[in-house]
């Protein structure tokens, strides 16, 4: 049994993952879903304060308050902003690290400095100053999927976006990357799967788009179980 720890992400929350749940729990693992500051359930608490160190702090709270450990954090997309702050942080309470389609920030980047300058304008110019508009679901998730999480997904605290990690340079906990191939056009997570081959992680692909939680949960799940017993 693994101890598993989602940092879900941008726009989404942890409903998103509930297709995952029972999967997980045959398998023999815990399953944790935590939803951040301001979308989801905690919508109702959205403000323009909300940052990357807000949502950070929401999944190590669950962590110590749950008194958590051996834990596998997973972060997907945004998610690993948060991942990596969390690792950083609780570091005694973190087994190791799986990067899903996500972001892997280095020291004192924030999300927008790794998109390109059309998609930092986009977002920068979107919403109503402080919020970002929920961004299209990949073309190949079901039409009924479609329609069970787009009223689900929130604007983000645009906060979020621009805050730069602060790291403390001691050394995260082993790694792990799940690059999904069916990618968009501007592959964004291309660069950090590169940089997971290149640092020697463990590297793994899904011939999935963005969101397997939603379109391939099986095959996501015997991923995860796979990589949780190395």
């Amino acid at each position: 049994m693994a101890i598993f720890v989602v940092a879900h992400g941008a726009w989404s929350a942890g409903w998103a993952w509930k297709k995952m749940r029972p999967l997980m729990r045959t398998a023999g693992h815990e399953f944790w879903t935590p939803t951040y500051t301001g979308v989801g359930e905690r919508a109702h608490l959205a403000n323009a304060d909300v940052d990357l160190d807000t949502h950070i702090q929401d999944v190590v709270n669950v962590l110590e308050f749950e008194d958590l450990r051996d834990v596998v954090l997973v972060g997907h997309s945004y998610g690993g902003m948060v991942a990596t702050g969390v690792a950083d942080r609780a570091r005694e309470r973190i087994a190791q690290v799986i990067y899903l389609d996500a972001f892997v920030p280095e020291d004192g980047k924030s999300l927008s400095d790794y998109l390109d300058p059309q998609s930092r304008n986009a977002r920068q110019t979107s919403g109503d100053g402080w919020r970002v508009p929920p961004m299209p679901m990949p073309p190949d998730t079901a039409p009924s999927d479609v329609e069970w999480a787009s009223p689900k997904r929130m604007p983000q605290p645009a906060k979020t976006l621009s805050t730069p990690i602060k790291l403390s340079g001691r050394p995260l906990p082993p790694r792990s990357y799940i690059y999904c191939t069916r990618t968009s056009p501007d592959d964004r997570f291309g660069q950090f799967a590169q940089r997971a081959k290149r640092e020697g992680w463990g590297y793994y692909e899904l011939d999935a788009s963005h969101n397997p939680h939603i379109t391939m949960p099986e095959e996501l799940a015997a991923l995860f179980d796979r990589i949780a017993s190395r």
